[in-house]
């Protein structure tokens, strides 16, 4: 009983920490996409084409 119960939390662990990392990699991917737009528009503001 105390294996089963010590491999359900395992697993539990496990996937809660697949999903954190799958969450982090889409928000470090949706603040590079901020990124590049603010790096593209200060350059558009470098060129005065604000």
């Amino acid at each position: 009983m105390k294996r089963l119960f010590a491999l359900l939390v395992l697993a539990s662990f496990s996937t809660f920490a697949l999903t954190a990392c799958n969450t982090m990699a889409g928000a470090g991917k949706d603040v590079q996409k901020v990124g590049e737009k603010v790096e593209q528009k200060a350059e558009d503001c470098k060129d005065a084409k604000c």
